[in-house]
């Protein structure tokens, strides 16, 4: 089987696409051949690749590509979290269809309709820019139907309290791409973005339990990878300061998801995000967040609705992704059709 490789910026990893036409269909048999893989990856040197894409021609006309996040945990290499999806793998498995051949040449103006088989999320992906070996992407989470804001609120409350070493911390449990757990800086003891962004240690391991927490209150497994965790703190000029967790270190920037999930926060009276975003001064619409690798722009489209406020889309604009490059990966060779593998050294 062929696998390509593409980084998307400020994405922890580079993501690894593969067809899933040729992987078992089943959740057992799937993760046993990822395992091999993982483990292969790792002895060539490319056990720093988290991140896996299994995509396919859509089977609905209305989308262009099916897909399906695996994230790979560094507890194991027979270790994998199915819950959740990632944007910036998204864009790469768009990269990768269009290298593939599986779609057509990327150009500007283009649009590739994406099925995200974990969640249901409709995402399309708008070409801004192509060039050999670079693309730079517009992305849009585009709802099916209006959804009313409250129903983004895992617990159905804009705060849910958990207890992190003996003691209460109020977060903000929202779903919107991924579902995230939102604290406080001020929770932490953090007043200043330079405090949030520090290289500190304490941080993390306490950000690391606060997920845990939220993990347990939710029913799901406390060693996975969701939901997500970030700490939010107004900032100057209008801004919204945000650090988050990947896995298994500090994520450089902000998930595609992860800015999509603090938007639509934003417009949800009471949550974290939303104060933050009241004493930053955030206007309704475009949010700009930054973090300790940069700036993301994002906006949040809301509609009046007959149940109160509704969400129709978000856009994060402006990624960009290198692809890296494609290769056989040898334990999943079985799986590739002959006369594939026969052209592959005729490509080298």
């Amino acid at each position: 089987m062929i696998g390509h490789v593409v980084y998307a910026h400020g994405s922890p990893c580079p993501t690894l696409v593969l067809d899933a036409r040729r992987l078992p269909r089943t959740d057992g048999s799937l993760l046993d051949r990822l395992a091999v893989a993982r483990k292969w990856l790792d002895d060539v040197g490319a056990g720093h690749i988290l991140k896996i894409a299994l995509v396919e021609p859509a089977e609905h006309p209305l989308f262009d590509l099916d897909y399906r996040f695996v994230q790979a945990l560094p507890s194991a290499p027979t270790a994998f979290d199915l819950r959740g999806s990632c944007g910036h793998s998204i864009l790469a498995s768009v990269v990768a269809g269009a290298e593939s051949g599986s779609l057509p040449r990327l150009t500007p103006g283009m649009r590739v309709r994406v099925m995200v088989r974990n969640n249901g999320d409709h995402i399309v992906c708008e070409i801004a820019e192509a060039r050999r070996g670079s693309a730079l992407f517009d992305i849009h989470f585009v709802q099916p139907a209006p959804k009313p804001l409250g129903e983004l609120l895992l617990t159905g409350t804009a705060t849910t309290t958990v207890r992190v070493d003996g003691w209460p911390v109020p977060v903000s449990l929202v779903s919107m791409g991924n579902p995230y757990a939102f604290v406080a800086a001020s929770t932490l003891g953090l007043s200043r973005p330079e405090e949030l962004f520090a290289d500190d240690r304490r941080l993390f391991d306490r950000l690391v339990r606060i997920r845990q927490a939220a993990a347990a209150v939710l029913g799901w497994p406390v060693d996975g990878a969701f939901p997500k965790v970030a700490a939010v703190m107004a900032a100057e000029d209008g801004r919204i300061a945000v650090r988050a967790i990947s896995v298994p270190t500090w994520h450089p920037t902000i998930a595609l998801t992860g800015a999509a999930c603090v938007a639509a926060a934003v417009r949800i009276e009471g949550t974290v995000p939303w104060v933050a975003a009241q004493r930053a001064g955030v206007p309704d619409g475009t949010v700009d967040i930054l973090t300790s690798g940069g700036q993301s722009s994002v906006s949040a489209t809301v509609r009046d609705g007959a149940h109160g406020p509704e969400l129709t889309w978000i856009t994060v604009r402006g990624k960009r992704t290198s692809t890296l490059g494609s290769f056989p990966i040898e334990p999943l060779a079985s799986l590739q059709p002959k006369e594939i593998t026969a052209c592959l050294p005729l490509s080298r």
